[in-house]
């Protein structure tokens, strides 16, 4: 099997090519807000999609109730608030929810659920095992998996963020199917080298990740040069004694 690509050359150049997001129902909806306002800032159009569980997870973690009659207002809240929920902490334009089409994901008619449906790819932001094993087994019950499987048979760029721990047997063998399907596996497992000082920059450092093994160019993290630092980015900043 050839591997995914992420050739959009044959694209119409004026025609719009998003990424579609889809967000599940696992713990981590802090991940999915940096994912998309990384993508945003990248000058990227986003295709969304929320599962119905997900709704419930976005609730208990940030009191966010997204609505599909009011999504782009309920959108705006949630990409403003920080990993910390300190609401108002990022900037959000109107021009930045221009970029954003919303897709209810009981709508197996949606144009992402066809593979004529120009995309460049997508991303499963944070992803459930049931999510995992959903799409692994071409299960199809919604349109997030069924997306997930017309981004495989279409050999795009499909970015899977899985949020679990411990993984049990199953899982493991599902992700291993996705794997081999030429699906990029990528657990959301923060990094500390980056001199992190706060809960955002872990959630910068995930979602950074998922952004690179999209190629979409961004400065969500401190990137590895081969050379010590020394700790946090206070003690890298700090000022020389005199």
């Amino acid at each position: 099997m050839e591997p995914p690509h992420n050739d959009t050359s044959k694209q119409d150049p004026g025609r719009r090519c998003p990424w579609v997001v889809g967000i599940s129902g696992a713990s981590g909806t802090p991940y999915a807000a940096s994912v998309l306002r990384g993508l945003l800032a990248a000058g990227e159009a986003v295709d969304l999609i929320v599962s119905r569980a997900s709704r419930l997870t976005l609730l208990d973690e940030t009191g966010i109730a997204f609505r599909d009659a009011h999504w782009r207002a309920d959108l705006r809240e949630w990409l403003a608030r920080g990993a910390d929920g300190k609401p108002g902490t990022f900037p959000v334009t109107e021009a930045d929810l221009a970029e954003v089409r919303y897709w209810p994901a009981g709508d197996l008619a949606a144009g992402p659920s066809s593979g004529s449906y120009p995309v460049k790819g997508m991303l499963i932001v944070p992803a459930s095992t049931a999510c995992v094993a959903g799409v692994a087994l071409g299960l199809s019950k919604d349109l997030l998996q069924r997306v997930a499987s017309v981004t495989l048979k279409e050999r795009r760029r499909l970015v899977v963020a899985v949020r679990e721990t411990p993984l049990n047997g199953p899982t493991l063998k599902h992700l291993v199917t996705l794997d081999e399907a030429g699906a990029v596996v990528l657990p959301a497992s923060p990094a500390f080298y980056a001199g992190a000082t706060h809960i955002q920059d872990l959630v910068d450092f995930v979602a950074g990740r998922v952004l690179d093994a999209a190629e979409v160019p961004h400065g969500l993290y401190r990137r590895w040069e081969g050379e010590l630092r020394g700790g946090s980015k206070e003690v890298e900043e700090a000022p020389e004694a005199p």
